[in-house]
């Protein structure tokens, strides 16, 4: 093997290796940031609200959905979550009381996954 052909392997097997750990797994679950700064994160059925209350919605891989618990702004709204892509949720608000089809109706919000802090 010549020294260009070891490099190149070399070169190869480290970008892969490097990238591996960056990689983001496509689901909603995580911490995700508006540009407002508010904060967000999901975790399966577990949610802790941008108000920071810890509570529990209905989950799936690119979708979740939770209800504004009491004491918080807008308690008893919905609240639904689409992911877009690894990096962005579309979020909209609507009325629990609906047909549930009104928490579509709300205007969408767009959120980032919150990027690592850097120590």
């Amino acid at each position: 093997m010549t020294r260009t052909q070891f490099l190149l392997i070399l070169g190869v097997a480290l970008g892969a290796i490097g990238g591996a750990g960056s990689a983001r797994a496509d689901v909603i679950d995580g911490d995700w940031c508006s540009l407002d700064g508010r904060q967000f994160s999901i975790k399966g059925p577990q949610i802790v609200t941008p108000a920071g209350t810890r509570t529990e919605g209905d989950y799936s891989r690119h979708y979740f959905t939770y209800v504004v618990p009491p004491g918080e702004k807008e308690a008893g709204a919905t609240v639904s979550m689409t992911l877009v892509n690894e990096n962005t949720v579309h979020l909209r608000r609507g009325d629990a009381g609906g047909s549930g089809s009104s928490a579509a109706s709300g205007a969408v919000e767009v959120w980032k996954r919150c990027s690592a802090a850097v120590s």
